[in-house]
């Protein structure tokens, strides 16, 4: 409730910082001073004035009182469901814009409906000598009053609630381990906050100075101040046009520059780090775009190391796990090339290459798992032992799930699971045939028996490449996909071709 506290002090303190810069010192000073009149009737406006503020006051308590009833039940409990948390984030937020309608609404009728009341009564009863219109003059002024009175109030609300927000974002991240957030929802524009707040600074000086001006020459020439009026009318309706140009000229200069990051911000969050903000700007917002250009930067870099170490994470454990037969030595980055040659050749995009290369040079990894009397055998494998060696591509599944995040090897497993999978359905561990075989497990498989056949075993010598080839495409259809097998094998002999010496 600490905060809670503070923050109503602060409420408190703003309160009377807007009401003496917006009724007593504009009000009182400039529009009181204007009148000409008795002194006794002067102190009969101050007495008005004093019981129209006891009056607001009332008002504006009650209702301020009910506005921070959420926000006083809530901040008496120190636990709250996640939700809670997230509603009462959004509603402090809306809070400095409730601070609008409380002024303009229980504050200035609170004021102005009493001294409207009184004044009438204290005209008709000769203790007032001005004119039934000065009090239509006095409506228009305290309508200005207070919505400079709700601008100065709001954005020193929208300070004042900051500490609320910290809290609550504090005891989402204890609670829940997360932080409340907007999401990046605007409840309030930027480009309504400044034509509002610019063209309200504009012209209230000139409709103030319009209504003072407009008392004031009543005493000296009435008849001058009813030519004033079309002329002033004249001069306010300039002013206004003026004020709200510049604040459409203002807000276009802030919006351009806002709107620039946000699109380069979107297109970050997409991964695209392959273009920087430009920076078109003289003022702080140069600052800014060049601040923002270098950590792009900075995570392209940190974006390109992680993905070295990965690279080279995957490229060990590939290794390692070759080491282990002599014989097969270099196959699984063999089989990641040839893989990734396909890939290219059936137009793969660079991200689905990558994670095809990846996935190829961890489809053994399950034979990690595999007893070194079965994976070294010299000579033939028995059925019992071809069977464990049938295994691999389940355990690999198997061992790629235990990484954390886990969702980290999801696009890795369905390679690794299916390359041993046939076209024609007899293959293993699942059995899938044609399309249903994932993808990359029907590329690898190409891949992966071309190697396999070309490569030295303890019990044989490894076969040329153009036997390979034959027996890849007398497999197409039935034991190998018709279009990857298809790919490889055209691509294999047009490169052959290419390395032919001319005659």
């Amino acid at each position: 409730m600490e905060v809670y506290r503070s923050f109503i002090f602060r409420l408190i303190r703003n309160y009377l910082i807007g009401s003496l810069a917006a009724v007593f010192v504009v009000g009182t000073v400039a529009m009181v001073s204007t009148l000409q009149i008795p002194n006794i009737q002067f102190v009969r406006l101050i007495v008005i004035v004093l019981i129209s503020i006891l009056f607001m006051l009332v008002a504006e308590l009650i209702t301020l009182w009910v506005q921070l009833g959420p926000i006083r039940q809530f901040f008496a409990s120190e636990y709250h469901e996640k939700d809670d948390l997230n509603r009462m984030y959004e509603s402090i937020h809306r809070f400095p814009g409730q601070t609008i309608y409380r002024i303009m609404g229980p504050h200035m009728l609170g004021f102005s409906l009493p001294a409207a009341g009184l004044t009438i009564w204290m005209i008709s009863t000769g203790w007032l000598e001005f004119p039934y219109g000065y009090i239509v003059v006095a409506a228009a002024c305290a309508f200005l009053i207070a919505i400079m009175h709700a601008l100065i109030e709001y954005y020193l609300t929208v300070r004042a609630i900051r500490p609320l927000l910290l809290e609550i974002r504090h005891r989402g991240k204890t609670q829940y381990g997360m932080e409340p957030s907007l999401g990046g929802r605007i409840l309030v524009s930027i480009q309504r906050k400044f034509q509002l707040s610019t063209a309200l600074i504009g012209l209230f000086p000139l409709f103030l100075f319009f209504l003072a001006t407009y008392i004031r020459l009543q005493y000296m020439d009435k008849e001058f101040a009813k030519e004033y009026i079309l002329w002033g009318i004249l001069i306010v309706v300039l002013g206004a046009g003026f004020a709200l140009v510049g604040s459409w000229l203002l807000i276009r200069d802030v919006r351009d520059p806002v709107a620039e990051l946000t699109h380069e911000m979107n297109r970050i969050q997409e991964g695209d780090l392959g273009r920087r903000a430009p920076d078109l700007y003289a003022d702080e917002f140069s600052a800014l775009i060049s601040g923002f250009n270098m950590m792009i930067n900075r995570l392209e870099m940190r974006q390109e190391r992680n993905r070295q170490l990965l690279q080279s994470y995957f490229s060990t454990l590939a290794a390692a796990l070759d080491a282990r037969d002599k014989y097969t030595a270099g196959h699984s980055m063999r089989v990641a090339e040839y893989s990734l040659m396909i890939g290219k050749l059936s137009g793969m995009n660079e991200e689905q290459a990558d994670l095809l290369y990846k996935s190829a040079l961890l489809h053994d990894i399950g034979k990690i798992g595999i007893p070194d009397e079965v994976l070294l055998k010299d000579g033939k494998l028995s059925d019992e032992e071809f069977a464990i060696i049938r295994t691999h591509p389940v355990q690999g599944e198997s061992i790629l799930l235990q990484i954390e995040p886990i969702d980290a090897m999801a696009d890795f497993l369905p390679g690794v699971r299916s390359h041993h999978e046939r076209y024609d359905g007899k293959g293993y561990p699942d059995g899938m045939a044609g399309d249903d075989i994932p993808l990359f497990g029907r590329i690898i498989a190409v891949a992966d028996a071309f190697d396999a056949m070309t490569s030295d075993r303890p019990y044989r010598n490894g076969m040329s490449h153009e036997k390979a080839l034959t027996i890849l495409e007398e497999g197409k259809g039935t034991q190998w996909d018709p279009y990857f097998a298809g790919l490889f094998i055209d691509e294999w002999r047009r490169q052959q071709h290419m390395q032919k010496p001319s005659k």
